[in-house]
């Protein structure tokens, strides 16, 4: 229960990638460039000092919204878990910090961005149709204070079922 969570300000630094995990479900990662700057006294000027590489990982909804969303170089905020991962490759020990993110966002204090709402897809409520008399040929019947396909104004009700 006692896990790190950190606020990481940085750049996009690779594409992310978007693939489904073993399980089915949605994910995408890509790396974060955050770059410390300090105030040089001397120069009397803002000067970049070292930067951290994260790998940022998105999962479900957040993955696809990532992929469609993000773009190498974009100034982002990421929320998230932080993990340090060891790894042993060709003899030599590495260790990778990734973010487990549950927010990602553009930094609006170095841009602008256009939000766009994503809905779930639903099925739509299906509704009986009624029938206007009891024979062969009846004509379906639009329910009373329908709208039109164009949605402009209601349809009548029974009187689209009269013979033509």
């Amino acid at each position: 229960m006692n896990e790190t969570v950190v606020t990481v300000v940085g750049n996009v630094a690779t594409q992310p990638d978007f693939r489904e995990a073993a399980n089915g479900s949605a994910v995408s990662r890509f790396r974060l460039a955050a770059t410390v700057r300090r105030w040089d006294r001397e120069r009397e000027e803002w000067a970049d000092a070292y930067t951290s590489f994260y790998t940022v990982w998105a999962w479900r909804t957040l993955a696809a919204n990532v992929v469609g969303s993000v773009s190498v170089g974009e100034p982002v905020i990421v929320q998230g878990k932080l993990r340090i991962q060891e790894q042993e490759r060709e003899g030599k020990r590495w260790l990778s910090a990734d973010i487990d993110a549950a927010s990602i966002g553009h930094d609006l204090t170095r841009g602008t961005s256009a939000f766009r709402r994503v809905s779930p897809a639903r099925p739509l409520p299906v509704e009986p149709v009624r029938l206007a008399g009891a024979g062969p040929g009846a004509l379906p019947v639009a329910p009373a204070g329908a709208r039109d396909p164009a949605g402009t104004a209601a349809m009548p009700g029974p009187a689209l079922a009269t013979p033509l």
